[in-house]
């Protein structure tokens, strides 16, 4: 904590008080307070004249000469600042913006701006900030790539809500597990969550089929299928789990998994390992 030191008393003459020295964009911008209230108005509750039949044109050519005047004061763009962008492209988002520099800051309307920002692929959501004097603040929230849909014959990126991010170019995503059927991104984020319970097992399914909308298959990456049931999957995937881990079921030589009854376990095996097993006491 500072403490002020008295000094000893000094008669002089006092000096008139500082002006308070305020930025040069402000001092302009005072002389047109009347043309901003009315550029307000018109952005508030005068909407409705200057958009309807009585007096656009005259409204319009006040707002011009307002945003001219707020130009002339300073409020222009200079900067634009974007956060959350990873795999926007710049080049398109600033596009797609289509603001310039020295464009009157106030005459941005950023209403429509954010609508055509979120029309981009990746842009799941978007604000737009007007920061006086000069920048215009952008915060996106970018769709997050869930899997690959396989839609007549060919694969599109898919965010978790089912929206197809990429037609083409997905050849980044290729470790994406591919989900197969009209339903399937709709109902895979409660299958992806349920499979990250055996992580190390969930590494493994390269696809997911959405049997009549009601169960899935899984596809490992050693080409076995796995049938899940339509009640407890979770269960079921918890046993494929353990048997897994104590008798390395996906390293035999097995074609498909069956694990749509809660007693038994239904195991189809290759045929030349079916062949040997019928007949143990031949070399095949």
């Amino acid at each position: 904590m500072r403490l002020l030191t008295k000094k000893p008393a000094v008669t002089k003459r006092r000096a008139a008080p500082r002006r308070r020295i305020q930025p040069r964009w402000v001092k302009p911008l005072a002389k047109t307070g009347f043309v901003l209230a009315l550029l307000g108005g018109l952005a508030g509750g005068g909407w409705y004249l200057w958009s309807s039949d009585t007096i656009p044109e005259a409204a319009m050519e006040l707002r011009a000469d307002a945003l001219e005047l707020t130009r002339k004061a300073g409020l222009t763009v200079a900067d634009v600042l974007v956060e959350g962008r990873g795999r926007t492209d710049a080049g398109l988002l600033l596009a797609v913006l289509d603001v310039q520099r020295g464009d009157a800051l106030l005459g941005i309307d950023v209403e429509a701006a954010r609508e055509r920002l979120e029309s981009i692929n990746w842009v799941r959501s978007a604000v737009i900030e007007r920061r006086l004097p000069h920048t215009l603040y952008v915060r996106i929230e970018e769709r997050q790539p869930m899997a690959l849909w396989q839609r007549d014959d060919k694969l599109v990126l898919v965010d978790a809500e089912g929206v197809v991010i990429l037609r083409d170019e997905i050849a980044a995503f290729g470790h994406l597990p591919v989900l197969v059927g009209d339903e399937a991104p709709k109902e895979a984020p409660a299958l992806l969550a349920m499979l990250e319970s055996a992580p190390d097992l969930r590494a493994r399914v390269r696809a997911a089929t959405l049997v009549g909308e009601r169960r899935w298959n899984l596809l490992f990456d050693n080409g076995i299928d796995v049938r899940l049931p339509e009640e407890d999957p979770a269960g079921a995937w918890t046993r494929l789990a353990a048997l897994e881990r104590e008798h390395k079921v996906l390293a035999k030589d097995v074609v498909a998994i069956d694990l749509r009854f809660a007693d038994r376990l239904v195991v189809r095996v290759a045929p030349e390992t079916a062949k040997r097993l019928r007949n143990p006491g031949k070399n095949t």
